[in-house]
């Protein structure tokens, strides 16, 4: 999944608002300024839609906590950063860089993860190609014959040639329309380009944000058109508080990435997975591939989500993680582009046979070629007793009708994994105030396909630097938060399965006071109308369903619940 889009939020994983490092506890006046760390706030006593952490903590003050593993499939984690060096997870099998497979498990010196998308001689994938282009070029030229009659398939090649039939229509719809908007894109890039340079010159710096920006005032024509420019971009997207260098890449990765979609349907795309990693992808049993840098090139979206889950907490440095007692195991398996069937399913096992308890997957696509791969890594993970937390995707999209990859129904039998939790995006309204819900403008939803709602809105998080920090958005985000709180419940009510932390979390969900919007539109429905649940998550409810659910395991009477459901949930 290409994760630094920046345009409007309906087509984006992760909207990028760099920020400077600052101490704990950073607060604003409730109502009037959302503020930093929000998400772990509680209704009642911060006025913020939040997951009621604290609360959380209090009720488990008296119980001892046990470190549960995290695993992290995404671009990349910075090992560096002052957030996270505390918190993890280093193979106590191996020893660093002594070129040896310490530990006999086939990955050489996996001190802290693996990177699934690397080479041997030390290369990393960085950008690559849409599963669309990779699955409508690979058949094209079988199903795509003039003399092709699909009548004549075996029944079990039925399924591959509608999915190829699929691929056509995207691929082909995308290279057929939105021509005029890809000028346009171009355009305002160069123009934003141009306008950066001078403004660089005239602020005498090389890096600014758009608040800094509009503070500024310029001396010459040309800089107060060059100003006037680049603050009517920054705010039309929404950026105001990234840097000037994180926009303009971002921006132009995002339209290097639409000038591949319009190229797919007479290219075929490049391998550029295939020319690092040098497996044969073909053979899912070849899988001791990749290298030890799980930092590599693009850690800024693996970060983040490392750092809503697991920051260390009360250490008087930036920001506090949702669980206390965890380590994370970092995975690099997806680059700028789709990630491969291959690469996740490995990751999975990976995570399991090292001993990752929760696995969080902010990321997802519209194809899933070898989901069959998958799916037998998803049932390995529920067999060993691991938790899977996936992002529901930022299409704004009924997910119950719009594939999105990899999810919890097994391709072959249609069996739904018990060890899934699929989360959506919740807001503060005062997060997206041209749209003002407690759901996000662009997160995907469905009532079957999207168990619960959390914060994927401003999220305030580590990014790569050190010690510097910002926020994104997405359900990338959201489902960070969600593995988060499974966490916490498995370190504190250690006794309980996957499938039990699941049955807390999804029910003390809390049913939220007001009516939403449907993601992507002004209609009003309750929650319920569009997720399984029908709540918002809550950390405190969830940790005194967890004790219910234990002291039931010991035959003790359970604690009193003062969840109150205002609507459905």
């Amino acid at each position: 999944m290409n994760f630094l889009r920046i345009l409007p939020a309906t087509a984006a994983l992760a909207i990028i608002s760099l920020g400077n490092a600052s101490a704990q506890g950073t607060t604003a006046t409730v109502n009037k300024e959302l503020p930093k760390g929000w998400h772990l706030a509680d209704r009642a006593k911060d006025g913020f839609y939040g997951i009621s952490l604290d609360q959380a903590y209090e009720f488990v003050k008296n119980r001892p906590s046990k470190t549960v593993v995290v695993a992290v499939i995404d671009s990349g984690i910075d090992t560096l950063h002052e957030d996270l060096k505390p918190v993890l997870w280093r193979n106590p099998k191996e020893i660093p860089g002594n070129g040896i497979d310490d530990d006999k498990n086939g990955y050489i010196d996996d001190i802290y993860g693996w990177n699934f998308i690397g080479g041997k001689d030390g290369r990393n994938v960085k950008q690559d190609s849409y599963e669309g282009a990779r699955v409508y070029h690979k058949y094209k030229a079988k199903y795509g014959a003039a003399d092709f009659n699909p009548e004549n398939l075996p029944a079990d090649e039925k399924a591959t040639y509608e999915m190829w039939k699929k691929a056509k229509d995207k691929v082909e719809g995308d290279a057929g329309g939105g021509g005029a908007d890809l000028i346009f894109l171009k355009r305002a890039l160069e123009s934003s380009q141009k306008n950066d340079s001078l403004l660089r010159v005239a602020m005498d710096t090389s890096s600014y944000t758009g608040k800094e920006l509009e503070k500024f005032a310029p001396s010459t024509p040309e800089a107060q058109k060059a100003k006037a420019g680049m603050l009517y971009i920054l705010k039309a997207f929404n950026m105001m508080e990234t840097g000037n260098g994180e926009f303009l890449e971002g921006f132009a990765d995002f339209v290097s990435g639409e000038e591949r979609k319009k190229e797919a349907a007479e290219k075929a795309p490049e391998d550029y997975r295939g020319a690092i990693v040098g497996d044969n992808y073909n053979d899912i049993n070849d899988r001791f591939y990749g290298n030890n840098d799980v930092m590599a090139n693009t850690p800024f979206h693996g970060t983040h989500v490392a750092g809503i889950i697991a920051a260390k907490r009360k250490n008087g440095v930036g920001i506090d993680g949702v669980a206390d007692n965890v380590r994370i195991m970092a995975i690099r398996a997806v680059p700028d582009g789709d990630e491969h069937d291959k690469d996740i399913a490995l990751a999975i096992r990976y995570a399991v046979d090292n001993g990752a308890k929760v696995i969080n997957m902010s990321f997802g696509k519209s194809f899933s070629p070898e989901k069959n791969w998958v799916d037998d890594a998803v049932k390995y993970a529920e067999s060993k007793g691991v938790l899977l937390v996936h992002a529901a995707g930022n299409d704004a999209s009924n997910i119950d009708s719009v594939d999105n990859f990899p999810n919890p129904v097994f391709l072959k039998n249609k069996y739904r994994a018990t060890n899934w939790i699929t989360v959506g995006a919740s807001s503060d309204p005062l997060a997206e105030p041209g749209f003002k819900s407690l759901t996000a403008s662009f997160s995907n939803y469905g009532k079957s396909e999207v168990d619960v709602f959390a914060p994927g809105t401003k999220i305030y998080s580590t990014i790569p630097g050190g010690n510097t920090y910002g926020n994104a958005q997405g359900t990338s985000m959201a489902s960070p938060v969600v593995a988060g709180v499974a966490a916490f419940l498995m370190s504190y009510y250690p006794t309980l399965t996957p499938q039990q932390i699941k049955e807390a979390i999804e029910k003390s969900a809390v049913g939220p006071d007001m009516v939403v919007k449907i993601p992507g539109s002004d209609e009003e429905v309750e929650l319920a109308e569009i997720s399984k649940t029908g709540g918002l998550l809550n950390a405190f409810e969830a940790a005194k369903l967890a004790a219910t659910l234990e002291n039931q395991k010991k035959g003790k009477p359970a604690p009193k619940s003062t969840l109150k459901k205002d609507k459905k949930g």
